[in-house]
Parts: structure tokens; C-alpha cells; sequence
């Protein structure tokens, strides 16, 4: 049973929410990925596990790209890789940390660009108050592990697989 999922206004529901993820998902997400290329030679991320006090995983499913997520975005100038971690988590979920991040794994990410790298965290954090849906983030929630979305993307799979040792690591995402 899914509990604490936060679903998408009236703007972003289930039938307006495919159509984002379409043609406009993937003309922000070259935007995005073409500014990144320009004002930065090599893109670093950070990516997430959450885990609440129950063991329940948080996961977001954005407008712009299909499926369930881990939280987790890109580190930017001036930023350190926990920072960026903290504040995407922040904006993602509303969440904080109970305890310091676990670092588990870098990853290349040679479907996102040519030059994408992701630091992989396991955390345990607290929501500090329900996740709003808006233009970014259209629903989230935490989720038990035997009840995934069936939409949580196959490298979320793998994460999961890799976190409880059950599968080697892979240096790709």
C-alpha cells in the first residue's frame, strides 16, 4: 500500500502530466543539458536514497522525464557535493537529513551527456511538511521497498539492487 504521495494540481494531474513529459519534457530537458554544456566542461550530480524511520524509499516523478526517480540534482559553481545534496533534497522533497550521508558509488551517466557523472548517497532523512507538486516535481512519496511504482525507472532498480548487495556495482548509471 502507497502512503504520502503527493499528487499534481488541477495543471499537472495524470492527463496533463504525459504531455509534459513528451515534446516540451524534451525540449527543457536539451535546454537544460545545453546550457550545462556551455557553462560547465563537465557536469557533476548527486542522487539520493531516502529512506524515512518505517525503511520507506522517497522517489519523484518530474514533468520532464518518464518514470520514478531518486531525488538528486546537479552540482553547481561554488557548491559542494553535500551542499548540493542537502538543497536538492530540500527542493525535491522537503527533506532533511537525520544523519550524515552515506557515500555508496560514482556513476558515469552516458545517457544524460558525454560527460556526466553522479555521487550516489544512501540517506535516512524526516519530510519536514508535504511536497507540493509544481512545474519541476508533479508528484512524490515515500514508498515501501516491496511496493515500488510500477513506473520506478530500471536504474532505480539497480541502485536498490546494488544498495542491499544482491547485484555487483556498476560504474554506469
Amino acid at each position: 500500500m502507497r502512503r504520502n504521495v503527493t499528487q499534481g494540481s488541477d495543471i499537472l494531474n495524470e492527463r496533463s502530466s504525459p504531455s509534459m513529459r513528451s515534446w516540451r519534457g524534451r525540449i527543457l530537458g536539451y535546454m537544460i543539458h545545453s546550457y550545462f554544456a556551455v557553462s560547465r566542461g563537465m557536469t557533476m550530480g548527486v542522487r539520493a536514497a531516502c529512506f524515512d524511520s518505517e525503511g520507506r524509499l522517497f522517489l519523484v516523478r518530474h514533468s520532464y522525464l518518464p518514470g520514478w526517480h531518486m531525488p538528486g540534482g546537479g552540482v553547481e559553481r561554488r557548491e559542494t557535493v553535500e551542499q548540493a545534496l542537502i538543497k536538492e533534497l530540500r527542493e525535491e522533497g522537503n527533506l532533511v537529513m537525520t544523519a550524515r550521508p552515506q557515500f555508496f558509488h560514482v556513476y558515469y551517466n552516458k545517457a544524460a551527456s558525454k560527460r556526466d557523472h553522479v555521487l550516489f548517497y544512501r540517506v535516512t532523512v524526516e519530510q519536514t511538511a508535504p511536497r507540493k507538486p509544481n512545474l519541476e516535481i508533479v508528484e512524490s512519496g515515500f514508498f515501501p521497498l516491496d511496493d515500488l511504482p510500477p513506473e520506478t525507472t530500471a536504474a532505480t532498480h539497480r541502485r536498490l539492487r546494488e544498495l542491499e548487495g544482491s547485484t555487483p556495482l556498476s560504474d554506469y548509471w
